[in-house]
């Protein structure tokens, strides 16, 4: 009779254990996927400070040997003689990165506006994968057609003798940043609420008025992110720019003047320079311009998005 009783006790203990098991191991879990990413996370923040300081430091260093006005005011770049004036690749790198943009954000828009408001849905199933397949392409194979096809056409239409400058790496870049620009730009205009768009029709507003009074206004956070990513990977490209910007250290008289940008003459003399040179803290101070002008960028939108521009 004892021994039948105790079979429930045992089984309702067995019952209890298993079940604080359960919950220990979910637990367990929980602490285990928690400190995971938390490591991640933390791996990742050190990565990007690492790069930072080891950029910083080699790129300050500089400024041992040259001055900080001579760097950033003066023309004059040749190794050979010590003269590091970057002036030439600053001017470069803004110019070519505002026609782009120049060229880019409004088509850009005028695409997500089709695709978001005005293509039929079929064609809104082949317009997106394509801009897919165009943001993976690599990026030296934009620079060969530009070389190949696009320098050679402008050569045609302008009757220049070099058809490398800045007028070619900007459409190169145009065309490379258009699919990036334009998916957040979609994303941000297909989010905008419906009742916007029935509360302007109700109003008596064209479908022109709607898009650029109501849906445009509302989208506005997603399309400026959009630019600005855009203007990051601008900012940051190299391969295409090399092929088609002619690397040539002057400033540019004409949009068909080769010319070189802060990229292009990093990776051009970077196999070549001396490690632990003057000619080598420049190059790395090159590269520490694009970081600081890239985090700039970053912070400057979240900044506007923050204030609810």
């Amino acid at each position: 009779m004892a021994s039948i009783e105790q079979a429930p006790k045992d089984r309702t203990i067995s019952q209890d254990t298993l079940f604080k098991r359960n919950v220990n191991v979910k637990y367990a879990k929980n602490k285990l996927f928690k400190l995971t990413t938390f490591g991640c996370a933390i791996i990742l923040c050190l990565v990007l400070l690492s790069i930072i300081i080891f950029v910083g430091k080699s790129g300050l260093a500089v400024f041992k040997h040259v001055s900080v006005f001579t760097f950033f005011f003066s023309k004059h770049w040749d190794p050979s003689t010590d003269h590091y004036g970057a002036a030439i690749f600053i001017i470069g790198t803004i110019a070519l990165t505002a026609l782009t943009m120049l060229l880019a954000v409004p088509t850009s828009i005028a695409i997500a506006i089709f695709t978001g408001e005005v293509a039929p849905n079929w064609m809104k199933k082949v317009i997106r994968p394509m801009l897919d397949i165009i943001v993976g392409i690599p990026s030296i194979i934009f620079g060969y057609l530009g070389l190949t096809i696009l320098i050679p056409f402008i050569m045609r239409i302008t009757g220049s003798v070099m058809g490398e400058g800045l007028l070619a790496s900007s459409l190169v870049l145009a065309f490379m940043v258009i699919p990036t620009i334009t998916q957040v730009s979609d994303h941000a205009i297909s989010s905008v609420a419906a009742e916007i768009r029935e509360a302007s029709y109700a109003l008596g507003a064209t479908r022109f008025q709607t898009v650029f009074r109501a849906i445009l206004p509302s989208a506005k956070k997603g399309i400026l992110t959009a630019s600005i990513l855009g203007m990051a990977r601008a900012l940051g490209e190299t391969m295409a720019v090399v092929m088609v910007i002619g690397n040539t250290a002057q400033l540019p008289h004409s949009l068909t003047t080769p010319t070189a940008v802060l990229t292009s003459n990093i990776v051009m003399q970077i196999l070549e320079v001396p490690f632990d040179s003057t000619w080598f803290d420049a190059l790395f101070m090159m590269a520490f311009l694009l970081i600081i002008i890239s985090t700039l960028s970053i912070v400057i939108i979240r900044r506007l998005r923050a204030k609810g521009v």
